[in-house]
């Protein structure tokens, strides 16, 4: 495979006015269309048994959902941001808009056919209160132009011990409770504020793939949390 040459090795800080607005403008283009590929890819699975049935079966073994979770994520994450080439980059963000599709339909279908939370459309508040959230903390942190690079350790330190006490709730069958999602969907806005700074004074213009990738798994997990928030008050 022949190995792509980037011709701008600045961070976009540091790039022409142009050139840095092509690049957030790309890097928003294609979280959205990694969230328009879960939307549509999370329609055509509903509709389907076998991979209902499929999604299903990870559900119910926690801990082979976890690994497959957190070895899958680390490989999209990879590709995303290779410097192979832009194909691998764009297979990055495939494979994690699958991995998302596959893992949150058995959450979704429960949400909306479960009959406590009939006629509350769940999903589509959850939904419109991630991408309220997280259009918020963009605007935030593009007009402020604030380095949030500060949050690294707490995102760091606050994503072990989410993993810990997810670990423990998966091994001694204990529900984490509202509490902790509302945990979850603070240290996701946190993650969007640090990517978001990020990709202002960090990134450089070719790395938009990589950041898109990063802000979408900011904005899934924020809407897997934030579902489990209204399906927790009912």
């Amino acid at each position: 495979m022949k190995t792509q040459t980037y011709a701008n090795p600045l961070s976009v800080a540091a790039a022409g006015e142009s050139e840095r607005a092509l690049f957030i403008r790309r890097t928003y283009m294609h979280v959205a269309m990694a969230i328009l590929g879960f939307v549509v890819l999370s329609a055509v699975l509903w509709r389907m048994p076998a991979a209902v049935q499929f999604s299903s079966s990870i559900a119910g073994k926690p801990l082979i959902l976890l690994g497959a979770w957190l070895g899958i994520s680390w490989l999209a994450n990879s590709m995303a941001y290779s410097r192979t080439s832009r194909a691998v980059q764009y297979g990055g963000l495939a494979l994690y808009t699958v991995l998302v599709s596959v893992i949150f339909l058995p959450m979704m279908m429960y949400a909306h056919y479960m009959p406590q939370f009939a006629g509350q459309h769940l999903l589509a508040k959850a939904a419109f209160m991630t991408l309220s959230l997280f259009f918020g903390l963009s605007v935030v942190a593009m007009v402020t132009r604030k380095d949030f690079s500060f949050l690294a350790p707490f995102l760091m330190i606050g994503g072990f011990v989410a993993l810990g006490l997810i670990v423990c709730g998966m091994l001694f069958g204990f529900d984490l409770g509202l509490w902790f999602s509302v945990g979850m969907v603070v240290l996701m806005a946190g993650s969007i504020l640090y990517t978001t700074s990020s990709m202002v004074h960090r990134y450089s213009p070719d790395m938009y793939v990589g950041a898109a990738l990063c802000l979408f798994s900011s904005i899934a997990m924020m809407f897997w949390y934030i579902l489990r928030i209204f399906m927790h008050r009912d």
